[in-house]
């Protein structure tokens, strides 16, 4: 499957946040790449420039190539829900973002490699698809030949994320996604109205 591969600092430095999560490196250095850093006199960006930095933003943060996020962005813009936000629940309830924040991965890109190697169910079943789309109610759990995993260990026993939206139990490691959270309980820095600007011109 097709995913972003690229260095992650340099893409956080350009949005001027940690969009991949915690990153040393950026803390670093939190200003443009570039030769010339924070010395570069920048012009003011046109309103095409923002709504496209938006998308980019969006695609990045959820590890989502162009086909598949249009593809979401018309299921969203064919829903009775205000477009921009059924865009971002419909990224949210991605299997592999739902893997991440449960903690079960560090990562959104970790979460995806696990799903692809066959270690999460849906149901009791393995699911190896990333971008499946979770329904309320779905059990999302660790197969059982993976639940001693050491790398999904560290990264259960170092999550403290808590979302209203899911329920998770440690000794069983499996959760419940109980819901489509709303856009108050999505906490990503996105201005998903301006995705909607740039793709309904």
């Amino acid at each position: 499957m097709a995913r972003y591969t690229g260095p992650k600092t340099k893409i956080a430095r350009k949005f001027g946040e940690a969009i991949f999560g915690d990153d040393k490196s950026f803390e670093k250095k939190n200003y443009p790449p570039g030769m010339h850093g924070n010395a570069r006199r920048r012009g003011k960006k046109s309103e095409y420039a923002i709504q496209l930095q938006e998308k980019q933003k969006a695609k990045y943060t959820y590890g989502i190539l162009e086909r598949q996020f249009r593809n979401l962005f018309e299921r969203a813009n064919r829903s009775k829900g205000v477009t921009g936000e059924v865009l971002l629940q419909l990224c949210e309830s991605r299997l592999d973002n739902v893997v991440y924040r449960m903690g079960i991965a560090p990562s959104r890109r970790a979460a995806r490699q696990l799903v692809s190697h066959r270690h999460i169910t849906v149901n009791g079943e393995v699911m190896n698809i990333p971008s499946y789309s979770l329904k309320p109610g779905e059990v999302i759990g660790v197969r059982e030949k993976s639940k001693s995993l050491q790398a999904i260990g560290d990264s259960l026993a170092a999550n403290s994320s808590v979302y209203e939206w899911m329920t998770w139990n440690g000794d069983k490691k499996e959760g419940t996604f109980v819901a489509v959270p709303e856009r108050l309980q999505i906490p990503e820095n996105i201005k998903e109205q301006l995705i909607v600007e740039l793709y309904s011109k």
